[in-house]
């Protein structure tokens, strides 16, 4: 199943895609689906971010070229950090620093969206939480990362989290081709397969710490290749089953 968040009226609906059509929900898709009977042409609907999360988590240094490009050493455990909800930006949408940013980063990366209320999670229960895999852009302010000397406002500016096009629960999250591109040029090309920590284990990591709540996103980090963005630069993350996360930098 391939869910969408499309712009009704000016308000924010789900809907299921089949095809090049949107079966339009009464409710987000969390517990149950529940269909209004509406149907839109794909190519009329605004897509929006598939996911209403009270928090997004990241994890750094999830694959292991990332972690030596970074030239911080390979982590023993997941790191974890926290992007807020107002970092959630939409497929197609523009995405822009405040002035005093001087390097702005692209990181492609798979990431999905929990369906309910999860806390200690073991990893073989893992897939009962997931409502599906979407791709997500971990843009970072990469000069305000390292002059902090921690993650939180490089990571969490507005806007500094587009996700989508759509969640689908038809790939498995294991082993997906994950791509970048800036203008047209592959930057970032790696396989899931390739995480240092497999899914199932992030989800029983993360959840030993913390409640994720429905529509809440965990992203699972960035291959090899991050690189800077620059006014007037298109990004695209393509991964493998989900589709391609389109924005532009102003």
């Amino acid at each position: 199943m391939k869910l969408v968040r499309i712009e009704r009226d000016g308000k924010a609906i789900w809907g299921v895609l089949k095809g090049n059509e949107v079966l339009t929900l009464a409710k987000a898709p969390y517990e149950e689906l529940e269909f209004d009977g509406g149907r839109l042409p794909l190519e009329q609907c605004r897509l929006l971010a598939p996911c209403e999360p009270t928090k997004i988590i990241c994890v750094g240094k999830n694959y292991y070229d990332h972690a030596m490009e970074m030239g911080e050493g390979v982590p023993d455990r997941p790191i974890l950090f926290i992007k807020a909800p107002n970092t959630v930006n939409h497929p197609e949408g523009e995405v822009s620093a405040p002035d005093f940013v001087e390097r702005l980063d692209y990181e492609g990366e798979l990431a999905f969206v929990v369906k309910k209320r999860a806390k200690n999670v073991k990893a073989e229960e893992y897939g009962d939480y997931i409502l599906g895999y979407t791709c997500l852009n971990d843009v970072t302010a990469r000069d305000i990362q390292k002059s902090d000397g921690q993650w939180s406002r490089g990571k969490s500016m507005d806007g500094f989290a587009p996700i989508g096009p759509l969640v689908t629960d038809e790939v498995d999250g294991s082993d997906l081709k994950i791509e970048t591109r800036l203008n047209g040029k592959t930057v970032q090309s790696s396989r899931t397969s390739l995480f240092m920590t497999k899914i199932p284990a992030l989800m029983e990591f993360i959840t030993a710490s913390m409640t994720l709540e429905p529509g809440d996103v965990v992203t699972t980090g960035t291959p090899a290749g991050i690189g800077a963005m620059q006014p007037g630069d298109v990004v695209e993350v393509e991964i493998e089953g989900i589709g391609t996360l389109r924005n532009y930098i102003r």
